[in-house]
């Protein structure tokens, strides 16, 4: 029997079966930055039957139910921020920069046909510095205070920890909304007739990000932040 209920949170339902998060990302369901929120609020957020949606999260839930997976929420926190590093931040500081010039000779092929286009390339430079600067922020300063602190829990670290997890939150949001209006301004990555090769590429990897940019958000909110929260 499924111990998810309407009553469960987004984040903690993704927490306990992650590929749950494809259900919410097609529902358009916040699970990361706005995830601590009941199912059933959600759903109610979204316009949609919050029953039907539960159904659809115990169906995903049952079909992995079987599976001996590795799963982020079953790792130590400094094993989270070794596969955070490894699996998101390396992804992060390879990608931002590699779509750039993608972006730009998008917006300058295209931008006077489609105007949307313009505003994606200004949203895209204020995500990829924010990204940036956010992944090294965590990398240098607060996943090592962090890595100090389980080894070594102690008042002087957690004053020092405290204001730095509640700045990546905001952080974390920011980005956040910067990509939901890349998604509406391109009308869900839905390509024009006349999109060409680049114009197909841009919006695949696009959505890409997002996908892994959410994903990423959810572990540190969501599992990493609360559970050294907890200990402190």
């Amino acid at each position: 029997m499924s111990s998810l209920t309407l009553q469960s949170q987004v984040a903690d339902i993704v927490t306990a079966v992650p590929q749950t998060a494809d259900v919410f990302r097609k529902l358009r369901i916040d699970f990361c930055c706005g995830g601590q929120v009941p199912l059933e609020q959600a759903a109610l957020k979204r316009g949609l039957e919050p029953n039907e949606v539960l159904e659809q999260v115990q169906l995903v839930e049952s079909k992995f139910a079987e599976c001996e997976q590795s799963r982020p929420a079953d790792l130590t926190e400094l094993e989270l921020i070794d596969y955070i590093q490894k699996k998101h931040h390396a992804f992060l500081k390879e990608e931002l920069p590699a779509l750039v010039p993608y972006v730009t000779k998008l917006a300058r092929v295209h931008g006077g046909s489609h105007p949307e286009l313009l505003r994606v390339q200004e949203l895209f430079s204020d995500l990829k510095q924010e990204l940036l600067d956010h992944t090294t922020d965590e990398d240098e300063v607060v996943f090592p205070l962090i890595t100090r602190f389980m080894n070594e829990p102690n008042s002087e670290t957690t004053e020092a920890l405290r204001p730095h997890i509640s700045e990546l939150e905001g952080e974390h949001e920011s980005a956040g909304c910067l990509l939901k209006e890349i998604r509406e301004v391109t009308s869900g990555f839905v390509l024009p007739a006349d999109a060409c090769g680049t114009y197909r590429l841009v919006y695949q990897r696009l959505a890409h990000l997002e996908q892994d940019t959410f994903d990423h958000i959810h572990l540190e909110n969501n599992i990493l932040f609360r559970n050294v929260c907890t200990v402190m």
